[in-house]
């Protein structure tokens, strides 16, 4: 007579237990192992730039309130903004405000279902870096 088959013991999700005992591998995804790829920079760079921006708003603000306030105050304000201190915060903001745009415009596409192939993810990524820069180089040469 033929035995009737024992059925096997499973874990979670159908898979066998695992044996007892420590496991033997990092935790994913783990520090020491993890190499950032351009998907994951561009979007931590957009979240980084849109707040980023508000440094230069804040600037442009107290600039702007000074100017209503008193002429004095509005000497010390405007001497901080046409400083160098002022020209580094502005074109940073300007180039904040040009990544987080082409940024956007990605994201719009990614949205409609395309470009979600990892190199075309990538190449985008690459795209706006360096489309920001240069539209940036652009316009501070067009403003002076």
């Amino acid at each position: 007579m033929a035995e009737a088959k024992q059925p096997q013991a499973t874990g979670v999700a159908g898979r066998a237990p695992r044996a007892p005992g420590p496991i033997e591998r990092p935790l994913s995804p783990h520090l020491q192992i993890y190499r950032p790829q351009m998907t994951s920079v561009s979007s931590i760079l957009t979240r980084i730039t849109g707040n980023g921006v508000i440094v230069a708003v804040v600037l442009a603000v107290w600039w702007l309130l000074a100017a209503a306030t008193s002429d004095s105050y509005f000497a010390v304000a405007d001497a901080v903004v046409t400083s160098w201190f002022g020209d580094i915060v502005f074109t940073a903001a300007l180039w904040a405000i040009w990544y987080h745009f082409l940024a956007g415009l990605r994201h719009l596409y990614f949205n409609s279902g395309h470009g979600l192939a990892v190199p075309v993810a990538e190449r985008l990524g690459w795209a706006c870096i360096i489309g920001s820069v240069i539209l940036t180089v652009i316009t501070v040469l067009l403003v002076q």
